[in-house]
C-alpha cells in the first residue's frame, strides 16, 4: 500500500508533524482501473474525497468528470480544466442562489431527491437537467449512509414528474450503496428500484436516460476487496438483467475507490501509557486523531492498516488514541488494535489507505492543532 514513491518521500523530506502523503501515479492506474472496469459508464470523481488541486488536475488531463457538493467545488473542478458539461452538482441539498451560481458557470446536471429541491431548480435554473436520487439500506457497506439524502422510488417518481412540469429535463435516478461497499449484489438491488421508476415514468410518456449508480467502491484496508473489474463485471449483469438491451446511459462516481489506496499518513507515537498499574491494556497516543483527519474511525467503521517500525516483533491489542483534549478522540477502543510490544515513545508510524477522506475531514485548529498537512506527489 505505501509506494516506494511515497517512502522516498518521506525519507528525503522529512516532513515535522503528521502529513498525508498522495502518490499521483497510483490515482491514474486506478482511474484506468475504472474506465476498463465500466467501459461504457462517464466517471465523475467525487471531489469531497480529497479535493487537492494536482489530484484534480490529473484526473481532468484523463478526462473524468466531476460530482460536485457546492460551488467551492464546482470552481475547484473548473480551475482543474473541466468544462462545465463535465460538472454535476450533486448535493441534493442546495441554497437556490448557489443553483443560481453554477447555472451562471454553466452547469446544467443537478441532483434532487424531493419536489422543493426541483422547485428551486426550475427558478434559478430553467431547463436544467435533473436526475433524482432514491434510498438504499446500505447493507455490506463499512460506511453505511443514513436516510438523509434520498427518497423511496414512489416519491421519484412524484418528484420527477413534477421536474419535467416545470420544464426541467427528467434526465434519470441515482442511488448510493453505502461508502467502501464490499457486496457485489448491492447494485443489483439497487437498480431494481431504479427501474421501477423508469418504468412508472415511461407508462406516463416521460423518458428517463440515465442512471448514476453512486460511489461505494472500496480501497483496501485490512481485508481484500474485489477489484475494479469485478464490480464491472457485476454492475454490467445487473443493467442487462433489468434493462436488457435498452441499457441508458451510465455514471459512476468514484471517490474512495479513485484515491483512498494512493495516500499514507506519516504519523508519530506521542505517548504510551495504562490506567492502573494491573492494567494489561495500553492506550497508544498519536499525534493524529479523529479531529486531525481519521473521523472515519467514528464508531471504527473504518479500521486503517498501520505500519509500524516494530513489525514483526510479538503484538498485543492496545486503544489507539488521538492527542487532543476530547474524550472522543479515541479511534480503536472497543476492538482494540494490535500493535507491537516494543512500540515506543517517538517511533513513526505510516497509517495506509488514507489518501480519502482525510486532509477534507480535518478540523481548523482545533485545541490549535494544525490542519493536516498534505503532499501530492
Amino acid at each position: 500500500m505505501t509506494t516506494q514513491r511515497i517512502l522516498d518521500f518521506l525519507a528525503t523530506r522529512r516532513p515535522n508533524g503528521p502529513c498525508l502523503v498522495v502518490d499521483l501515479e497510483v490515482v491514474q492506474d486506478n482511474y484506468h482501473a475504472f474506465e476498463k472496469a465500466l467501459p461504457q459508464s462517464r466517471i465523475f470523481y467525487a471531489v469531497k474525497a480529497n479535493p487537492a488541486p494536482e489530484i484534480l488536475r490529473l484526473l481532468a488531463g484523463l478526462g473524468s468528470s466531476f460530482d460536485t457538493a457546492s460551488v467551492a467545488e464546482i470552481e475547484m473542478a473548473l480551475e482543474a480544466g473541466a468544462t462545465p458539461d463535465r460538472i454535476s452538482y450533486g448535493n441534493t441539498i442546495k441554497k437556490e442562489r448557489d443553483i443560481a451560481r453554477a447555472h451562471e458557470f454553466g452547469i446544467r446536471l443537478f441532483a434532487v431527491d424531493c419536489v422543493e429541491e426541483v422547485e428551486k431548480i426550475a427558478r434559478a435554473a430553467p431547463g436544467a437537467q435533473v436526475f433524482c436520487r432514491v434510498l438504499t439500506d446500505g447493507e455490506g457497506a463499512e460506511w453505511p449512509l443514513s436516510r438523509k439524502f434520498g427518497c423511496v422510488p414512489a416519491m421519484a417518481v412524484d418528484v420527477l414528474r413534477r421536474a419535467a412540469a416545470l420544464g426541467l429535463d427528467a434526465y434519470g435516478v441515482s442511488f448510493h450503496v453505502g461508502s467502501q461497499q464490499t457486496d457485489l449484489a448491492a447494485w443489483d438491488r439497487a437498480l431494481t428500484d431504479a427501474k421501477s421508476v423508469f418504468a412508472a415514468l415511461a407508462a406516463e410518456g416521460i423518458v428517463l436516460r440515465m442512471v448514476n449508480m453512486g460511489g461505494g467502491f472500496p480501497t483496501r484496508y485490512l481485508s481484500d476487496v474485489p477489484t475494479a473489474q469485478a464490480y464491472g463485471e457485476a454492475i454490467f449483469e445487473a443493467l442487462s438483467k433489468h434493462f436488457g438491451n435498452r441499457i441508458p446511459e451510465t455514471i459512476i462516481e468514484p471517490g474512495r475507490g479513485m484515491v483512498g489506496n494512493a495516500g499514507v499518513i506519516k504519523s508519530e507515537v506521542v505517548l504510551i501509557s495504562k490506567k492502573a498499574d494491573n492494567d494489561n491494556l495500553r492506550w497508544v497516543y498519536l499525534d493524529i486523531g479523529k479531529f486531525g483527519g481519521l473521523a472515519e474511525t467514528m464508531d471504527e467503521a473504518i479500521r486503517y492498516p498501520i505500519v509500524t517500525p516494530r513489525d514483526g516483533d510479538a503484538v498485543e491489542p492496545c486503544v489507539l488514541a488521538g492527542p487532543t483534549c476530547d474524550s472522543a478522540d479515541v479511534m480503536y477502543e472497543k476492538n482494540p488494535y494490535p500493535l507491537p510490544l516494543s512500540l515506543t515513545i517517538g517511533d513513526e508510524v505510516l497509517i495506509e489507505g488514507t489518501g480519502a477522506y482525510t486532509t477534507t475531514y480535518s478540523a481548523i485548529a482545533f485545541n490549535g492543532f494544525e490542519p493536516l498537512r498534505s503532499y501530492v506527489i
